[in-house]
């Protein structure tokens, strides 16, 4: 029972590690002079993901999957900053 639980979470983590290897970089597409605070907003997403891709580099399977996680929300964030700005953009003209 122990060996299985083990192989699981090392199966896991392996699964983890290979799909952030995957996970790419939000895209920084916001428009500045039309959606100056929604660009920021998005340049500090890109910022703060870097940085969490860093530490998970230089340290990686130590963060419990948490540091991974992040970057999923960092990235979710980044999409919904864009769909606001598309948002905006459709209904404003």
């Amino acid at each position: 029972m122990k060996k299985t639980h083990y192989l699981a979470v090392v199966l896991a983590v392996g699964l983890l590690l290979v799909g952030m290897s995957f996970a790419q970089r939000p895209e920084t597409d916001i428009d500045p002079h039309r959606h100056a605070n929604l660009a920021e907003a998005q340049r500090h997403v890109l910022q703060a993901y870097e940085s969490t891709k860093k530490a998970e580099a230089e340290h990686p399977s130590e963060y419990g999957g948490h540091a991974g996680k992040a970057l999923q929300v960092l990235d979710e964030a980044n999409h919904e900053l864009k769909e606001a700005a598309e948002f905006y953009n459709a209904h404003h003209k």
